[in-house]
């Protein structure tokens, strides 16, 4: 890890993190319970005291908190024991009274987060020159192809077009196989979104609609879909916890080695106690190499995402390849993500990849495909973003993996930093050890990486892992409250981000999931009720590389190229 202790965070991202105050947990004074009794009330986020109607929330603690919870009339939607609680929505005016149950230790919001897309333009329509300039063309030619590995593909689903249908992993059901694992209450698990199409065709399409010109990493790895949004592409970090939890669960049914997670949040919550860090560590304890896209929010410092900024993981920034094989010419894009990480001041990206103008698959009907109509003929469409570089060198630690099925993490990210070469900036909080080259990473010198980093302890603020998102209320205009609101304003009062020992015992212990995990009907009806937010989800659409992505809330890390 590059030492970085000298930089310091500029003033604007100060007033960010305290802009973001709705993220933090605050204590309520103890006015006893309607079940009992206590004398310390769970720790609440101030923005439930500002909320009126039916909202969603987090609730850790004791295991009768959620019996306690059923009766009082509130629906839980996931139960979450990789951070001992559950996500549940309940009345606004229970809050209080759930924060005096016994054996409730924290309350925070949950809620959906939507995403933005633009356009950079057009770009020559060239093939997967991706795979030759990190090599991955040479680990194929070697053998290296992804046989045997799955990648899990936490994503928006996968539409089964022809060149991604091979590579489709079955998921074990009670009902039979399933295409996904299905966390949202859309009833297929298509992409309606197109985010996830377009991710899966670049780790493992194989070109049937192109005759073989447009070909992905690792054509013969298996992905495995865990769809968490639908056609709005919202989700929440609750969501994407279970999708992990599920992950690390299964991955010995699956051999699951990768795990692709392009998207994030812009939160600052210090990787040393935020919950998604956590997770994501624990999938990478479990042999799983966790991927995670730097960001879209270049290219000021400080804009790696929430989890990229975990030093465990691999933080995947983007460059501009320019259409050919080699990387002298490569360049950086302005809107690559760059360190230090916001809190902790790492160094981040760990390396980058081919992330512009990239081609790939297009689910037709989605979301992406009707708001940003390809000149390309269809499947194919191109896309920009550190989305698309994550999912380039996910590919390639599958190829590397099916070469050499005994690598571990912490060894395979050695060796992609040790054999990275530099290109497109030396500025190492941009690029960091350079460009991934799949084939010099086969001859690195013996090393591991992560010896004597610090895991994350997972006891901070799940609502300061979301970022400086608002709270949506369930009431008929589908309001949206956000820190500049008068009401949370006045709710901030007598700070605690301690928010006590989510987790306790032995993650491991015993069975996580309780009989049948699904049991029931996780969602039932329509989990965010009515429509979200309305209008356009998009926003304006921009012609130029300053495209930003999004800057609050889950995003997903791309721009879609006409």
């Amino acid at each position: 890890m590059i030492p970085t202790a000298d930089r310091r965070r500029p003033l604007a991202a100060t007033v960010a993190i305290l802009a973001a105050a709705l993220s933090w947990m605050v204590a309520l004074p103890a006015t006893g319970s309607p079940t009992g009794p206590t004398s310390v009330p769970a720790i609440v986020d101030p923005a439930l005291r500002a909320a009126h109607g039916t909202v969603g929330v987090i609730i850790q603690g004791a295991s009768s908190v959620e019996s306690t919870v059923r009766q009082m009339g509130g629906r839980v939607t996931h139960d979450l024991p990789l951070i001992g609680g559950f996500s549940a929505r309940v009345p606004a005016g229970d809050v209080r009274r759930i924060a005096h149950l016994p054996g409730a230790t924290s309350i925070t919001l949950d809620r959906p987060t939507h995403v933005q897309a633009s356009t950079p333009g057009t770009y020559n329509n060239v093939p997967s020159v991706y795979r030759k300039s990190t090599s991955g063309d040479r680990l194929n030619a070697a053998g290296g192809r992804g046989q045997g590995v799955t990648v899990a593909l936490i994503d928006t689903g996968v539409t089964s077009l022809p060149d991604i249908a091979h590579a489709m992993v079955p998921v074990i059901g009670p009902a039979g196989p399933a295409p996904c694992v299905n966390f949202t209450t859309e009833p297929t698990c298509d992409d309606s979104y197109g985010h996830g199409t377009f991710m899966a065709g670049i780790i493992a399409g194989n070109g049937a609609a192109s005759n073989g010109k447009y070909v992905g990493m690792a054509s013969a790895a298996g992905v495995l879909s865990l769809k968490i949004a639908g056609a709005s592409g919202a989700s929440d970090v609750s969501t994407i916890i279970a999708a992990i939890q599920w992950v690390v669960t299964a991955q010995p049914t699956y051999n699951i080695r990768v795990l692709n997670l392009s998207l994030g949040t812009d939160s600052t919550q210090s990787y040393r106690v935020d919950p998604l860090d956590y997770a994501v560590e624990k999938a990478w304890q479990a042999g799983i190499v966790v991927d995670v896209a730097a960001s879209n929010r270049g290219p000021a410092p400080y804009t790696i995402s929430d989890p990229a900024n975990d030093p465990f993981v691999i933080t995947v920034g983007a460059v501009d390849d320019r259409g050919t094989n080699g990387i002298n010419d490569d360049l950086l894009p302005n809107f690559s993500g760059r360190g230090p990480t916001a809190t902790d001041n790492l160094a981040k990206p760990d390396v980058v990849a081919p992330g512009a103008h990239i081609v790939s698959l297009a689910a037709p009907g989605s979301s992406i495909t009707t708001q940003f109509p390809s000149t390309m003929a269809a499947p194919y469409r191109r896309g920009s973003g550190t989305s698309m570089a994550n999912a380039v060198v996910s590919g390639l630690v599958a190829q590397l993996v099916s070469l050499q099925p005994t690598l571990t993490p912490d060894r395979i990210k050695y060796m992609l930093t040790a054999s990275a070469r530099q290109a497109a900036s030396t500025d190492v909080m941009s690029v960091g050890h350079g460009e991934v080259d799949g084939w010099g990473a086969l001859s690195a010198v013996p090393g591991l990486a992560n010896v004597g980093v610090t895991p994350s302890l997972g006891t901070g603020s799940l609502a300061a892992s979301r970022g400086t998102t608002g709270v949506v209320l369930d009431d008929a205009n589908q309001t949206v409250l956000d820190a500049s609101s008068g009401d949370l304003t006045a709710a901030l009062t007598s700070v605690d981000t301690s928010g006590g020992n989510w987790f306790g015992g032995n993650w491991f212990g015993g069975n996580w999931f309780g009989g049948n995990w699904f049991g029931g009907n996780w969602f039932g009806g329509n989990w965010f009720g009515g429509n979200w937010f309305g209008g356009n989800w998009f926003g304006v659409e921009n012609n130029t590389e300053d495209y930003g992505g999004n800057w609050f809330g889950s995003a997903w890390y791309g721009a879609w190229d006409q």
